[in-house]
């Protein structure tokens, strides 16, 4: 008796999970939620399998490395761009601080036109010129001020050097989105760092760019200082201070020694495995054109190189020793093995006392000819140490943040510069439209629109429970449809036809997913009443193929920023994909037998509707667009930063050309309606 009923409770419980499991509206029988990302991994190993080729091919001859190092010198200058204009430094000096054996100079100096960067240098005592390092901080909030780096700086100056310790873009004294009170809007630099990157990304640049130009300009300053010997000058940075120096590297060859400190690893590696990190990390289009992380330090090759890695860190240590192998071959070739080393220790992130120490002993060696080893003192690695200071000491600027000084943000740069690009945009209206739409389809990684599509039928279901007037009306049919196209992901639709006879047929996409649609039957009766036919897709990346909320970190303000990201580093921002998924359903109408006489209109609503817009202009044969929610202007988006998932709808280097209320205008005599 106890058998049976325990028999009879498990087909209860399992016919409930069945029962739960099934969504009526699901096309496919797997996990499409896992489809986009599958397909970017896919697409991101093709390049760098050809990437691996080509840097193997060059083993052994120093000739093909030095061709392979010119080759990845011009792809950088490729995904490098966009600077702003030099202006006059303008340096000043806001206070001094003598201490043992060094001073410290508050230093803030005009990155660009009314943009400044806050700095500390430290100066060793004695008679100069010294040989000078820059370091470059990591993600803390106190940058500049931040122990290990004060520690770092001290150990460096008593040894010496003259140390320029550069705050970040959205940390310490240089916050960017501020409220009226002048306190940062955001709860981080990186959240930062990515809005702000957001925005720099529509004008084709980055903040890693923008970093990337602080410290040029800083190393400039510094070239000034009577005290420096501009022939020994070297930088070091830690964690996203080693992204900045591995992007500086490729950018400044008055830098003669570089050593990056938990950062350097393999882009591929990391992406697969942890996903992108802020927005200041990467920059769009490095996939693109294949560019590894060590790549950018072989375009600094022979130049001495330390690199500094902890064994345990979270940055990918098997990815550090990955790309220290590529690093080791190119070394090899050019004949200077010796001048690159690694440094590991068995610990984890950071700027710890055995890699200062090893730091300094290198930076000691190639401009000292000194290769004693360096010992820092035991009173310095005490964090309570009268030789660290409070963050407030060090600031540059009278209350720890420079907007009180006519600062000119980055977010008011984008501003500007949008209104400075208005007769650049002008000038590409007045283009034809295949003109346009050449140029449009580069942005959107679309270089070839000729679509083959297969189409499978797997499935049909019913949608009941219509009213009308409190009457029941009967239900309406669905086909469950798979879209397929060569390389592309699957993509899945239900196909709803009228009763009568078929007048038009609507492309229906929604954000949320067909589902969504489909839980709306009345709403779908009234198009079918008028004898219109019926798509309702999931582009990728909604409905069925949405990325799980887990794999996005909810600091970014986006909800699909691991795919955004990742589709911007190989050059397919994911509205272009999704032009292409339109496409290819109009593609599928324009072949089907019995739709393809029809004329076709289209529905987008939020995040679909920038796509659904570079579809209507790019597709002659849709000749309605009807728009819901979303924005209309990409300036909404530079006017009020804090919008969230603007990855979503991103186009890099678009507002040099068009912003959508020029899209729009262009599909005339095409109707287009708007619905908040």
């Amino acid at each position: 008796m106890v058998k049976t009923t325990l028999i009879a409770v498990f087909f209860l419980f399992f016919n409930s999970v069945l029962t739960f499991s099934q969504q009526p509206f699901e096309v496919l029988d797997w996990k499409g939620e896992a489809s986009l990302n599958t397909y970017l991994i896919g697409q991101m190993k093709t390049v760098y399998d050809l990437r691996r080729k080509s840097l193997e091919a060059a083993k052994g001859s120093r000739a093909a490395t030095l061709a392979y190092q010119a080759k990845v010198r011009t792809n950088i200058a490729l995904v490098m761009k966009g600077m702003p204009a030099q202006s006059a430094l303008n340096p000043k000096i806001t206070g001094t601080l003598t201490q043992d054996g060094y001073r410290i100079e508050k230093v803030i100096y005009q990155s660009f036109k009314n943009h400044h960067v806050t700095a500390n240098l430290y100066i060793p005592a004695g008679n100069g010129p010294f040989p000078a390092v820059i370091l470059f901080c990591g993600h803390e909030d106190l940058a500049k001020a931040t122990a290990s780096y004060q520690q770092t700086a001290i150990l460096f100056a008593k040894n010496g050097f003259v140390v320029f310790v550069i705050d970040p873009i959205s940390q310490a004294e240089r916050h960017q989105i501020l409220d009226a009170t002048g306190k940062p809007e955001t709860k981080g630099g990186t959240t930062e760092h990515t809005l702000l990157n957001q925005s720099a990304n529509l004008f084709g640049n980055s903040v890693a760019v923008y970093e990337v130009f602080d410290n040029i300009r800083g190393l400039d300053y510094l070239s000034g200082r009577k005290e420096v010997d501009t022939t020994r000058i070297g930088c070091i940075g830690n964690s996203g201070g080693g992204m900045q120096l591995i992007y500086f590297a490729a950018m400044d060859n008055r830098v003669k020694l570089l050593a990056p400190c938990s950062y350097l690893a393999s882009r591929e590696r990391t992406l697969e495995m942890t996903g992108p990190a802020d927005g200041c990390a990467q920059i769009p289009e490095e996939g693109k054109y294949g560019l590894e992380m060590s790549d950018f330090l072989i375009a600094a090759a022979p130049k001495p190189i330390l690199v500094l890695a902890g064994k345990f860190d979270f940055i990918d240590y098997q990815g550090t020793l990955e790309s220290f192998r590529d690093l080791t071959q190119v070394y090899t070739d050019l004949g200077a093995s010796a001048q690159l080393e690694l440094f590991s220790y068995a610990d984890g992130h950071g700027l710890s006392k055995p890699k200062r120490e090893a730091a300094v002993t290198w930076f000691r060696k190639h401009f000292y000819k000194d290769a004693r080893p360096v010992k820092e003192e035991i009173w310095q690695a005490t964090a309570g140490s009268s030789q660290l200071l409070p963050a407030e000491e060090l600031w540059c600027t009278p209350e720890g943040m420079l907007h009180g000084m006519d600062e000119q943000s980055l977010v008011d740069y984008h501003r500007s510069l949008y209104h400075e690009l208005a007769a650049k945009r002008a000038d590409f209206s007045k283009q034809n439209n295949e003109f346009k739409r050449k140029k449009i389809r580069l942005l959107l990684g679309l270089s070839d629109l000729t679509i083959e599509v297969s189409v499978e039928e797997v499935g049909a279901g019913v949608i009941s429970g219509l009213k009308t007037e409190g009457l029941i009306k009967k239900e309406l049919r669905y086909h469950k449809m798979i879209l397929r196209s060569p390389n592309e992901i699957p993509l899945p639709f239900l196909l709803l036809k009228p009763e009568s006879e078929i007048k038009q047929v609507l492309i229906w996409t929604d954000e949320s997913g067909k589902s969504q649609l489909a839980k709306d039957p009345d709403s779908l009766r009234k198009y079918l009443d008028q004898g219109i036919a019926l798509i309702l897709p999931d582009l990728r990346g909604t409905g069925e193929t949405k990325d799980k909320a887990a794999f996005n970190d909810p600091k970014y303000q986006n909800k699909e920023y691991r795919n955004a990201m990742f589709a911007l580093h190989l050059g397919q921002p994911l509205a272009g994909q999704r032009v292409y998924d339109i496409l290819s359903l109009v593609q599928f109408v324009k072949s089907d037998k019995l739709l393809g006489a029809y004329k076709i209109s289209l529905r987008s609503n939020g995040l679909l509707n920038v796509p659904a817009m570079h579809a209507a202009f790019l597709e002659p044969e849709i000749v309605q667009l009807e728009l819901h929610q979303g924005i209309r202007s990409y300036l909404s988006r530079l006017e009020n930063p804090l919008q969230k998932e603007g990855y979503s709808e991103l186009i890099p280097g678009v507002l040099a050309y068009y912003d959508l209320p020029d899209l729009i205008s262009w599909l005339s005599p095409i109707p287009v309606n708007f619905y908040n």
